[in-house]
């Protein structure tokens, strides 16, 4: 794996430096599937839909990212 820099708005910065590990590594792999299929050029619906199923089997359910998203 290599690191790259993207910019996020402030309060997903903060968000995401405050969120313990496990959550960041969780973060990390869901952004990572994401832009592969995003590369990859498919449908949009297509790619939410497989996100949405590989979010829910690690563990990132509709709470957390109700909480993730009313931070903003």
């Amino acid at each position: 794996m290599e690191t790259i820099a993207i910019q996020v708005d402030e309060a997903i910065a903060k968000a995401y430096r405050a969120a313990d590990p496990a959550e960041q590594l969780k973060i990390q792999q869901l952004l990572n599937r994401w832009l592969k299929q995003t590369m990859q050029r498919r449908p949009l619906d297509t790619i939410i839909q497989d996100l949405q199923t590989q979010a829910q089997a690690n563990g990132l359910t509709q709470d957390i990212l109700n909480d993730i998203l009313d931070d903003e």
